[in-house]
């Protein structure tokens, strides 16, 4: 049922020599009083496993080339409260581990693992209290060395042999993700169709989150950014509770969370319909930029290539719409440009919304290939300044697709949302 988990376990073992690797999930978070937080599995954890109860850890085995899985055990009183478990012996069964145990024997059997092993794994510095545990494992093992038993000698940070698998994504993980960015994609045209001048932020946030939940997306994949008028030149504005006022842009930053895999799409538009002439000065340009770079990304572009043509795009456009003077060359160069557009082109994209991987490997630049899901997102956010022309002041405005790499350039699989001036009227209209 998860040969694709089983066989994710079995490329990570393959680049283990004879160590092992102790991977935990994430812990359950309080909220308040004995009311916790929506619980959501680490997501090196998931990819690894499939697994999504909390209170777990994976090791790998890399001289058996076993994987073991430490769980809850079943227990059919907590279960009447809290839901069902596997317990260690139904996990092993349906995620296809070769072992598994209950967690409270995990302190047990993990010094007698790591026992002759040459090497240890494990997220090196992430968490302090799992670094200590790792530690009195070590401990444990080294106390025999008169036994003739060593203890691992070198010391490995797992997570980066994880994130580059997790960098180039699979035929199942590219289903979820369109299906994802499908679901999102609905989720802006309903808050499209539904915005007007009066209604308040959180009223437009709630068509978003009917939709998510309506198709199977229980949660966002991050909280939604909702902001009218001045509050889109925040970039990471989440009080969702002002009044949408006519003659304001409204930017709406939202994805759904589908098993796991994140949407992220970004779309402005005008409260009542209708762009104004200084509007649609700005949005031209962040348009521009942002077809640009999304057509800049193919197989064997350095990552870098479509945020340097989104940028100078952007640029011209500021010299255009004279909120900078002088030359496009010359305001890159000092930065200038940084007024009005802070933030990079776009992040990976996967389990998380801003997903691992990185953007260089072995000190050279990361080149797109098939497989790669990335965004791109241009945006000018114009708060009121001298210099300045008032007629820009407070327009914030950002573009956000979901780009997925293929062999013979690129998809955008968040498309069904209108983004063309004439589309989006035309969609308000009705």
């Amino acid at each position: 049922m998860f040969q694709t988990h089983t066989d994710r376990r079995s490329r990570l073992l393959a680049l283990m020599g004879n160590g092992i690797a102790v991977l935990p999930t994430a812990p359950e978070v309080t909220r308040n009083a004995d009311s916790h937080y929506p619980y959501r599995a680490d997501s090196h954890f998931v990819y690894l496993t499939g697994f999504a109860e909390p209170e777990a850890v994976l090791v790998l085995d890399a001289d058996q080339g076993k994987s073991i899985l430490f769980c809850r055990e079943k227990n059919l009183d907590r279960e009447i409260w809290d839901g069902f478990r596997h317990g260690p012996e139904g996990a092993r069964e349906v995620f296809g581990f070769d072992a598994a145990y209950p967690i409270a024997e995990l302190d047990q059997r993990l010094p007698e693992l790591l026992a002759n092993r040459d090497d240890v794994f494990w997220a090196v510095g992430r968490n302090a209290a799992f670094d200590a545990r790792v530690g009195g494992w070590l401990e444990q093992v080294r106390a025999r060395e008169r036994q003739a038993i060593a203890a691992p000698v070198r010391y490995h940070d797992l997570l980066p042999l994880i994130d580059g698998m997790r960098l180039i994504k699979d035929v199942g993980e590219i289903d979820i993700l369109r299906r994802a960015g499908q679901i999102s994609a609905e989720a802006h045209v309903r808050a499209m169709q539904a915005t007007r001048p009066g209604l308040y932020e959180y009223q437009v946030e709630a068509e978003i989150l009917h939709t998510f939940v309506h198709h199977g997306a229980r949660y966002p994949a991050y909280e939604s950014i909702v902001a009218g008028g001045a509050n889109a030149c925040t970039l990471h504005y989440v009080g969702n509770n002002a009044r949408l006022n006519d003659g304001e842009l409204l930017l709406i930053d939202a994805g759904c969370e589908l098993n796991g895999y994140a949407g992220d799409i970004t779309r402005t538009f005008p409260v009542n319909g209708k762009f104004s002439g200084p509007q649609r000065a700005v949005y031209e340009v962040v348009l521009a930029a942002e077809l640009a770079a999304i057509d800049a990304v193919a197989p064997g572009v350095a990552w870098n290539v479509p945020s340097d043509t989104a940028l100078h795009i952007l640029a011209q456009g500021m010299l255009d719409l004279k909120l900078l003077t002088g030359s496009v060359d010359g305001i890159i160069e000092s930065g200038a440009y940084k007024q009005f557009y802070m933030h990079g082109i776009g992040h990976w994209i996967g389990l998380d919304v801003h997903d691992v991987g990185g953007r260089y490997r072995d000190g050279e630049i990361i080149r797109f290939a098939p497989g790669m899901c990335t965004t791109v997102e241009p945006g000018l956010y114009i708060r009121p300044a001298d210099k300045v022309p008032t007629e820009f002041h407070n327009i914030g405005i950002r573009i956000e697709d979901d780009v997925l790499v293929t062999r013979e350039g690129r998809e955008v699989y968040t498309a069904d949302v209108p983004k063309r001036i004439d589309e989006i009227e035309a969609l308000m209209a009705r």
